[in-house]
């Protein structure tokens, strides 16, 4: 799989954003629900590797920052436009953290103009590393093309039960489960934080969300296309 380099990232960093952001005010994240990282700034994301329930509360948590902060000039879902780099391609290991913590930490200024601002003294670490597992954990372009019918026929299926039509929900959500395991994600982060990963979650419970799973195949299909 390709991933962008560093030093490519950086030379895409200086060169291609053309316009600055640095008047848009950060927006808070509250982050209680995630462990404390220490006062002193890591290189290495802490929430890659502290189990699913950490690690889907940082996803839950980035995504919702990602979209108040980022999203501007980063592209809805990671996905970028041209404005900035695409961040799905930085490496999920500890060189794609440091350039990734360094950035968010302090900013980027080009010729005086703040294209980027500091986002570190302003929301914090626990915030910086939830954004950057929601960012990891995107998938590669096209990852959904060829299971985009079926899940769409999935989709019609969780509305319906929604509704009190019988279904086979455990079948459902194998399926779902099955579909997620075969995305990549752009970093090379070993699980894809795609829809079908979400919709599979949503009806895993002994009270499956059939309107929220719908929804958010919806929503994420959608956004892919």
């Amino acid at each position: 799989m390709f991933r962008l380099p560093l030093a490519t990232l950086g030379l895409i960093a200086a060169t291609s954003l053309a316009h600055a952001h640095g008047d848009v005010a950060p927006q808070p994240m509250n982050t209680d629900a995630l462990p404390d990282v220490g006062e002193e700034w890591l290189i290495e994301n802490p929430y890659r590797g502290q189990g699913d329930e950490v690690w889907k509360t940082a996803i839950e948590i980035g995504d919702s920052g990602y979209n108040q902060n980022c999203a501007r000039c980063h592209g809805l879902g990671v996905v970028s436009g041209g404005l900035a780099p695409d961040l799905r391609y930085l490496e999920a290991e500890e060189f794609g953290d440091e350039w990734y913590v360094e950035r968010f930490q302090l900013g980027y200024t080009q010729n005086g103009i703040t294209k980027m601002p500091a986002f570190g003294d302003l929301l914090g670490q626990k915030a910086a590393w939830a954004i950057r597992t929601y960012i990891e954990t995107r998938p590669d372009d096209g990852e959904l093309d060829d299971a985009t019918p079926r899940l769409l026929q999935i989709r019609d299926q969780l509305m319906a039960m929604a509704q009190g039509e019988a279904g086979d929900t455990a079948a459902l959500q194998a399926e779902l489960a099955t579909i997620a395991k075969g995305v990549e994600t752009g970093s090379g982060a070993p699980v894809a934080d795609s829809v079908a990963f979400r919709a599979a979650n949503l009806i895993a419970s002994d009270t499956p969300d059939f309107a929220g799973a719908a929804e958010a195949l919806t929503i994420g299909l959608s956004a892919a296309h």
